[in-house]
């Protein structure tokens, strides 16, 4: 006999389970491969808004959910309520209120949002015909900070949490050929449990920041591949494929590139997987210097996928740092997503070539985008200019170590990247974290999200940003002592001499003992200027002061033996609200080498002419 009492209490658990996981993030559809390249429909432009400082279209006045309630009402925003009649009592109108664009940042395009932290809406409209019955839409944005709740017709389709990855969610089921609507809820607020957490050193930039698209695919389709060199032979091309949806017995899924007169047709396991080995004659390796694309297509009956892939190998031996087996120096500057004139956070393709031009110009082979992904245009760009670059989860300064869910969405955060970013050529190394105070708990944390890049992307570097400290008690002989330094790949360290650590005359003093057999890249250093403010080069915060310091530390880092490369604090001056020195800072951080107005200062051409000599 059912126990039906048993029944309903396992299905009512079930229900609630659903719910909290949904709430949390874990119910995120998988993400798509390679939107980038997609057939899309793009839902940029205006959107309508609605500010909620106080919530009060997601909270009840009980402050309860109302998509916890079977009936919300005309409260809650995602419903989208309409007055049907003069007697409804309807408190919004997304269709008579503000808009903004999208994508774009909320506090640079209106005056009263600057400093907003917060809850914010988003309402579409749009009109949708799927090209075949059968096939499946998605809606896929490629970054919102920092909580996202997505409304599709009135339905949760689920939470995303963190600020610089993409994630997607699928339509099908709700779509109408019209008047179908996407409601999103964008809080910004900066929480303890966070990642990265309350404190950071630049602009809490709130709303959908990046693209948000529909992609339509068939009913079985190419959701996700790796195409790389094999580990075990730098002559062979390893592909694998995943396939989702309903598979047929006979499913043939055709890899091909053509300039290689490489084509192979191969059949899904059960799983949808299909893994293959191919060999690859004359393959001309990606590199700085020739930064070698290959088209791919991957391609079913139903669909083609198609990719620009660069081959090349990654690598460490003792104190160097082998590309394509040859060592390299990796001349670099690290950069905020920042766009430096028109303000506000960077998103476009134009934004992204400006960027990694000045890079260029400056006679950087390596860029450290920092302290968080950043848009894939930027790894795409560096693939096509032979820019190698180093991605960084935003585990910054003080993450609260202990909490699992913060380690969780950490780990969330960093797997979004990587597959993302998995078949670019231009990314070498992966980094877990930023000046993180050393702790048993940190190191916990920490050495479960190496081993989690590992295991997801063995073809890669790993680092993270350490900090330094005295050797054996002498004041000025530094050294690394950190047990994560044992796990990364490339031994990478904050410095600061000069600027928050004595004045510059002090970098002549100042020596690094090195005791792991490992490369060595000094991943910041440099010092505030305000573009235009001149005196002697001891008067702080001139740009004499910061060239001075430039050509000084330069010379002190000269002389560690393991120094493979370095990419000093910044290319741009960023926003931050830290910053608030009156008539020098003014809520910016001075330390770019190029003005927020795109001035260049002294020290951009003493790091310059650096690099043109190495």
């Amino acid at each position: 006999m059912i126990d039906i009492k048993a029944l309903t209490l396992k299905l009512l658990c079930s229900c609630i389970l659903l719910v909290l996981m949904v709430n949390l993030g874990l119910c995120q559809t998988p993400l798509l491969q390679n939107v980038y390249n997609h057939d899309i429909t793009s839902l940029d432009g205006k959107w309508q808004t609605i500010i909620d400082p106080y919530e009060n279209g997601f909270y009840n006045y009980r402050y309860e959910p109302f998509e916890y309630q079977s009936d919300p009402g005309n409260g809650a925003f995602f419903t989208n309520a309409k007055a049907k009649s003069k007697t409804d009592l309807v408190e919004y109108d997304f269709d008579k209120s503000e808009t903004l664009d999208v994508p774009g940042d909320w506090n640079t395009q209106k005056d009263q949002l600057f400093y907003y932290e917060g809850s914010l809406w988003y309402k579409k409209s749009f009109d949708y015909d799927l090209k075949k019955a059968d096939n499946k839409l998605f809606i896929y944005f490629e970054a919102s900070n920092y909580q996202t709740d997505v409304y599709f017709n009135g339905k949760k389709l689920g939470r995303h949490i963190g600020g610089f990855t993409p994630f997607n969610y699928e339509l099908t089921d709700l779509l109408k050929p019209t008047d179908n609507f996407i409601i999103v809820k964008v809080d910004n607020k900066r929480k303890k449990e966070g990642v990265p957490t309350l404190n950071t050193d630049w602009w809490n930039y709130g709303g959908l920041t990046r693209n948000v698209k529909l992609v339509e695919v068939p009913k079985t389709y190419i959701a996700d591949y790796s195409i790389q060199l094999d580990p075990e032979n730098d002559q062979n091309i390893k592909c694998t494929i995943s396939i989702n949806g309903e598979l047929p017995a006979a499913f043939p899924v055709t890899v091909e590139i053509p300039e290689l007169r490489i084509k192979e047709t191969l059949t899904p396991n059960v799983n949808g997987q299909v893994t293959t080995t191919m060999k690859a004659n004359q393959l001309s390796y990606w590199s700085v210097e020739s930064p070698k694309l290959y088209t791919v297509n991957i391609s079913t009956a139903e669909e083609t996928v198609t990719d620009q892939i660069g081959f090349r190998t990654i690598e460490t031996k003792g104190s160097d740092i082998l590309l394509n087996g040859k060592s390299i120096f990796l001349k670099g500057i690290s950069i905020h997503e920042e766009n430096p004139i028109r303000g506000g956070r960077a998103h476009s393709k134009a934004d992204a070539s400006q960027l990694l031009q000045w890079a260029k110009e400056l006679g950087c082979n390596y860029v450290r985008l920092a302290h968080y992904p950043h848009n894939e245009h930027m790894v795409r760009l560096a693939d096509e200019m032979g820019m190698l670059v180093w991605e960084e989860n935003p585990v910054y300064w003080t993450i609260d170590w202990e909490n699992p869910d913060t380690y969780a969405n950490a780990e969330n955060q960093l797997t979004e990247v990587i597959n993302r970013d998995k078949n670019r050529a231009s990314v070498i190394i992966w980094s877990m974290a930023n000046e993180t105070p050393r702790s048993d708990a940190r190191n916990i944390f920490l050495n479960k999200l190496a081993a989690h890049t590992r295991n997801l992307d063995p073809s890669r570097l790993i680092s993270a940003a350490l900090e330094q400290k005295d050797y054996n008690g002498q004041k000025e002989v530094r050294t690394i002592d950190d047990a994560f330094a044992d796990v990364v790949d490339i031994l990478s360290f904050n410095q600061y001499i000069g600027w928050y650590d004595g004045l510059v005359d002090k970098t002549s003093r100042i020596s690094w003992v090195i005791t792991q057999d490992k490369p060595v890249i000094i991943s910041e250093f440099g010092a505030g200027a305000k573009y235009g403010y001149h005196a002697d080069q001891d008067t702080r915060w001139t740009e004499e002061y910061q060239a001075h310091l430039y050509a000084e530390t330069l010379n002190m880092i000269g002389k560690i033996d393991q120094l493979r490369g370095v990419s000093p604090w910044i290319l741009v001056d960023f926003r931050s609200p830290r910053r608030v020195l009156p008539e020098i800072q003014d809520g910016w951080n001075r330390k770019g080498l190029i003005s927020e107005k795109g001035e260049k200062k002294q020290a951009f051409y003493t790091l310059r002419d650096w690099y043109s000599q190495r």
